[in-house]
């Protein structure tokens, strides 16, 4: 069953929280839950600690909880450490009948560096991606026996970005390990999302439909912006925005050629005060379903 959901950074960013801050939480749940109809919604800095709390908050505008990001730092970590630190997200998730768990190793990341070029991302070699590997499947291994499955979320200014990250960082898991694919993130560090998809349609449990403006994303690369600025300035849209540029017919014809059965989520932060989060998430939401109905998902 395809569920379709957003993320409350199209209207208060979580690593920059001056975006959106004089945006009122009640708004961000009326509009994604009450006017658009969203189904469900993931993780943000605004939502209570609490798990029933946030269960209640969300369910009394119609929402759901996703799933929210969670950060790794196993590469400066132990598996053992990594569990212990992850208990109370985990209890959140499990309360709110949560089936995955969204991940990124973020010990070393600078996409929330706004002094930071985007494009001086750390890197790993081929061994320490192994190595890394390892580890995180040993923690997706757990959390698997917690009824949880784990997607990692590749991102910029992070470990895994390119494409050719991808293949590696999912050649050195698996099989507990599976992939949160963002199309924004793929074609931004530079993959082609129906190619990248394609390769790994198999292990794909979470799903974020970004659109990136490729002029903004041309700059930042040229221009060495930091993540922020570019997200700023416009390098995120929704699907349907005739800015964007990736075609989202032919990835959402994918998922349903595998039968998938998680959730599509809008994941596109942008700058309030210049794009009405109201009327893109619309616009997304409403471009998601005509798509979906398309390609055979709905």
């Amino acid at each position: 069953m395809i569920l379709f959901g957003t993320n409350p950074i199209a209207w208060a960013n979580d690593d920059d929280r001056t975006i959106g801050a004089d945006i009122a939480t009640t708004r961000i749940l009326d509009e994604a839950g009450r006017q658009i109809g969203f189904d469900g919604i993931e993780n943000g800095h605004r939502w209570p600690d609490d798990p029933e709390e946030l269960r209640a908050l969300l369910g009394s505008y119609g929402l759901k909880f996703i799933s929210g990001w969670y950060s790794t730092e196993l590469l400066v970590r132990s598996v053992e450490d990594e569990i212990a630190a992850c208990q109370h997200h985990l209890a959140k998730l499990k309360h709110n009948g949560c089936k995955v768990m969204i991940v990124c190793e973020t010990s070393n990341a600078i996409h929330g560096d706004a002094g930071r070029a985007v494009n001086d991302r750390p890197t790993l070699s081929a061994s320490e991606m192994k190595a890394f590997g390892a580890k995180l499947e040993a923690f997706a291994a757990y959390l698997a026996g917690q009824g949880v499955t784990l997607v990692y979320h590749h991102h910029m200014g992070t470990i895994v970005e390119s494409p050719d990250e991808i293949d590696a960082f999912m050649a050195a898991t698996g099989p507990h390990t599976h992939l949160l694919f963002d199309a924004g993130h793929c074609a931004f560090g530079g993959g082609d999302p129906a190619a990248v998809l394609a390769r790994h349609i198999g292990r794909v449990r979470h799903f974020h439909a970004k659109n990136i403006r490729p002029a903004v994303v041309e700059k930042v690369r040229k221009e060495g912006w930091s993540f922020l600025k570019g997200v700023v300035d416009g390098a995120f849209t929704v699907p349907g925005d005739q800015e964007g540029g990736i075609d989202f017919a032919p990835l959402l014809g994918q998922l349903a050629k595998a039968g998938y059965d998680g959730w599509i989520v809008i994941e596109a932060e942008q700058d309030p005060k210049v794009r009405n989060p109201l009327l893109y998430q619309t616009l997304g939401l409403a471009t998601l379903k005509r798509l979906s109905r398309e390609a055979g998902l709905l």
